[in-house]
């Protein structure tokens, strides 16, 4: 290809990501729904963007060092706290119950209706057992489920992509081979895969506690220091085993995530838009690689492949792997209805494919556009259906506002009651063991004392959050967390306002969504309250007293709009309002 053809091929490639993602992001569908049938049509009509020519032999290669980035990143939002009781097991179950079912049966289906040979029939079938987090994530982003089925679905897929990668070369060098495995050299080369993986994910770790704690890296150098180390050492346990870099990926981020000695100073944002710049590049590029031509003899056959695996390997797993716990019937109604397969099928049947063609293997030729069909129809379908079908079951999380109030002052905590009065799910945190005895009385619920440390530190998101306000008596304090904890959560990040006079060093100069106005600070809030005023709530409706602020708006549908420095919500019938009002206590209190 010419130098001209070149910077054609990888401009269109990268407009093509990142407009794909744009346009979904207006229509309100998930995003892979878009990138794949652009990829295929791109390359269909437009030889510059075959990622085959332009890359030529490094395309593999790199395909597998930018999945362990995206594995890398979902690793990083695992926390092993949460993987207790049933949800562990069931994870565990779906895994171990799951993969050997979904590829025994698909292998079984695969031979007779796509007509390939045995050989290339157990190779798609293993490479049809992962789902990963590269779908589940947005998916579940979209849907919105209930936190606990969140959290069983993305440990899932986060276990599943390096557990399949690793079956998909063990069944690939199986047939190269041309013997079939005994049951005990294929197990005997799983777990030294998996040692390898894990031996390479712990050195890792090792460095970049090193480059953490010994060298103190900053912001900048410490994310592009965690992005080296994660592809180095992705890319050295590839050359000693295939795939084991994927194993050593997700090892590495439980560890920056869970290791209480880690003090990782980036922040997870950077690695979130690098993941979903890669993830737009990657299904536009191997989209592109799958020709009209091969698909006309597959197409239809695969989606029978597809409807299978859906209405009847995935229900199946979901009901064994959910037997005997206190998941509820919609639960598990909406685990067998979420498997769709993602970038590392794409990228096992990419590179699998043409090694088995070479080879002369009968069908080879059909695992890569069958696989295409099977992505393209099953992200389709939970993505069109997946929100519907989860409202039927009752398990989306109520679309009323969830908000984390920050402090533990006393009017702090009967805005917290106000709100919790009004209908909403409020929960607060404080630092101060008399200030959380304080929420705790009052009958709001208290986050954990970890919960804010790990968020600001960049190793974990806040799961139902949907707006934080930073309510304390540091201005600092509220102005730097704010600016760290964006990026983890659904919604917006407002703190108070610093007084005019602030002497502080931070506050006065950033800027951000500001609460309230300028001139309701905290010590107008503590000055007022010693005067007798009182945070409460009354209907949008009736007049309020005579010096009275408003501080929120809680809508009719549970949506909470704050007061901010730029705007004053307005009211509407069936409003709460929720008002700062003076000299109230003693003649009126906070509703209970």
């Amino acid at each position: 290809m010419t130098t001209d053809q070149v910077l054609i091929g990888v401009g269109l490639i990268l407009v093509l990501a990142v407009g794909s993602q744009i346009l979904a992001g207006r229509l309100n569908i998930p995003a892979l729904i878009v990138l794949l049938p652009v990829g295929f049509a791109a390359g269909a009509l437009i030889d510059d963007v075959d990622p085959e020519r332009l890359l030529g032999a490094a395309f593999s290669p790199l395909v597998s060092l930018a999945v362990a980035v995206i594995l890398y990143d979902a690793g990083l939002g695992l926390d092993l706290a949460r993987l207790k009781g049933h949800t562990r097991r069931v994870v565990l179950r779906l895994i171990w119950i799951g993969v050997p079912v979904t590829g025994l049966l698909g292998t079984l289906l695969a031979a007779p209706l796509l007509g390939m040979s045995a050989q290339a029939a157990v190779m798609i079938g293993a490479i049809l057992v992962v789902s990963g987090p590269t779908v589940v994530g947005p998916l579940l982003g979209f849907v919105r489920p209930k936190d606990r089925l969140q959290r069983l679905l993305v440990w899932e897929g986060s276990l599943i992509d390096p557990v399949g990668g690793v079956l998909g070369t063990l069944v690939f060098h199986g047939v190269v081979a041309g013997s079939r495995h005994r049951l005990g050299g294929g197990v005997e080369y799983f777990l030294v895969s998996m040692g390898i993986g894990a031996a390479g994910g712990a050195v890792g770790a090792a460095l970049l506690w090193v480059l953490f704690r010994v060298l103190r890296l900053g912001e900048v150098l410490g994310t592009t220091a965690q992005l080296a180390a994660v592809i180095g050492v992705a890319a050295f346990c590839d050359v000693l085993r295939d795939d084991t870099g994927l194993i050593a990926a997700v090892v590495m981020g439980l560890a920056v995530a869970n290791l209480p000695s880690m003090d990782v100073p980036a922040r997870r944002p950077f690695f979130e838009t690098l993941v979903s710049l890669i993830l737009g590049l990657l299904f536009i590029s191997i989209s592109a690689t799958v020709t009209p031509h091969s698909l006309r003899h597959v197409w239809l056959p695969a989606l029978g492949l597809a409807a299978f695996l859906v209405l009847v390997v995935r229900p199946v797993v979901a009901v064994v792997s959910t037997l005997g716990t206190e998941l509820t019937r919609g639960e598990r109604g909406f685990i067998g209805w979420m498997a769709p397969r993602g970038i590392v099928a794409a990228a096992t049947a990419s590179t699998f494919s043409a090694g088995l063609v070479a080879k002369g293997i009968g069908g080879a030729s059909k695992i890569l556009p069958a696989t295409f069909v099977v992505i393209v129809a099953t992200v389709t379908l939970y993505g069109l259906t997946a929100s519907p079908v989860a409202r039927r079951l009752g398990v989306v999380r109520p679309s009323r506002s969830r908000p984390l109030l920050v402090g533990g002052d006393p009017w702090v905590v009967d805005l917290g009651v106000a709100l919790k009065s009004a209908g909403l799910e409020v929960l607060m945190w404080a630092g101060e063991e008399q200030q959380r005895e304080r929420i705790r009385q009052a009958g709001v619920e208290l986050a954990p004392g970890e919960l804010l440390g790990a968020a600001t530190g960049g190793v974990a998101e806040l799961e139902g959050i949907t707006a934080v306000y930073f309510l304390t008596a540091e201005d600092d304090f509220n102005a730097l967390a704010a600016v760290l904890l964006r990026g983890s959560v659904e919604g917006t990040v407002h703190r108070l306002g610093a007084p005019a006079d602030s002497h502080g060093v931070v506050a006065p100069f950033i800027g951000g969504e500001v609460l309230f106005g300028p001139d309701l600070t905290w010590p107008t809030f503590s000055r007022r309250y010693e005067g007798g005023a009182v945070v409460l709530g009354q209907p949008a409706d009736d007049v309020p007293r005579p010096g009275s602020d408003l501080l929120f708006l809680v809508r009719r549908d549970g949506r909470l709009d704050p007061v901010t420095e730029g705007s004053t919500p307005l009211s509407r019938p069936g409003d709460t309002a929720v008002l700062l009002v003076p000299g109230a206590r003693g003649t009126e209190s906070p509703p209970e």
